[in-house]
Formats: C-alpha cells, structure tokens, sequence
C-alpha cells in the first residue's frame, strides 16, 4: 500500500514538473490589444459572432479580420467601446460606421412551455446556463443571464423558443430621457 502512494506521488510530482517546464518554454505572448478587448467582450463564449469565443473574436479584431459590430449579444454600446479601443491602438477601423446597428432593446429567449417537450436540446446548448428544467419536464429562460445568442433556438425541435425583448425589471428601469420642447420658452417670454 504504502509503495503504491509512493510511486503515484512520484509520478504526480513528475509529471508536474514537466508541465510547469514545459508551459514556460512554449508560453506564447498574446498582445496588449487583444487582451484590452477581450476584457470589453462579455466573456459568454456564445459563438453568435462566428468565431471560437470571445477571445478567439479579440484575436480577430487585433488583426483586422473582424468587425467590432461582429458582437451582436452586446449590442450597440458594446461596439462604441470596442471602436475606441481599436481606434486608440490604431488597428485600422479608422472611421467605424455603426449604422448598420440600430439601436435596439436587448433580447432574450422565450420558451412556450405548451410546446416544449422537455428534450433537453437548449439546456445543453446554452452557453450561460440561462435556461432550467430536466429531461422531460418544462424549461424555462431566466432572463438576467441570457444574453441572445440564438444558440438555443437553432437546436429546438418543436420551435418553442422565440426572441422577445427583455422585460424591464426594478434592477434595469429607469427614466426615459425627455423629448425638448421646441418653441415652448419663447412662446411663454411672449405672452
């Protein structure tokens, strides 16, 4: 028993060493860049933008292959970010145009639970773990961790997830902004 521990910690040990050796003579530098926006990205790995996950994204807008509309989860405000971030390191998105984004509630999964069957396609599916319920019974979306990659709907069966406007809640409402009133101060010093 005991020569048993003793060769699985010599192993462990060894192997170990090997590991920690080899991660610093193959370490590879990334560049400050795609580090500066990869912490902007959402981090939720969806997939939505068509690369690997948000770093894989980051790479790509380092070198230029990417658009920074290309994270549709993160909307418009997520984009303004990212322009500046690349404009500041000058990676050539000089003159980001941003119409093609409109500007848009954030969205997230619905589930018509008369028509879910309970096959737990979405539930494995999901990158954020937003969507609760076991093998068949009824799923449900919690809506503060989906993010709207589609992911889940794509894979459902009977069509019972759609896309619906994120409910406002105490957390997010707020106040919307005043429309001016043209004419109004001038009419009134008038009179």
């Amino acid at each position: 028993m005991i020569e048993a521990v003793a060769a699985m910690s010599a192993l462990g040990l060894g192997f170990g060493l090997m590991l920690g050796f080899a991660a610093r003579k193959f370490y590879v530098e990334t560049p400050p860049v795609v580090d500066a926006i990869d912490a902007i990205l959402p981090g939720t790995n969806c997939g939505a933008c068509g690369y690997p996950g948000c770093h894989g994204l980051a790479e790509a807008m380092a070198a230029g292959e990417a658009p920074v509309t290309a994270c549709t989860p993160g909307g418009r405000d997520l984009a303004l970010e990212l322009a500046e971030v690349v404009d500041t390191v000058g990676c050539g998105a000089g003159g980001v145009s941003l119409s093609g984004m409109s500007e848009t509630e954030p969205m997230v999964a619905f589930i018509f639970e008369d028509h879910c069957t309970g096959c737990t396609k979405c539930f494995k599916r999901c990158p954020t773990d937003a969507i609760i319920g076991a093998n068949r019974q009824i799923h449900t979306v919690i809506t503060d961790a989906c993010t709207g990659c589609d992911a889940c709907i794509e894979v459902c069966p009977t069509e019972a997830i759609v896309k619906r406007v994120k409910p406002k809640t105490l957390r997010q409402w707020y106040w919307e902004k005043p429309e001016p009133r043209l004419g109004t101060a001038s009419t009134e010093r008038a009179a």
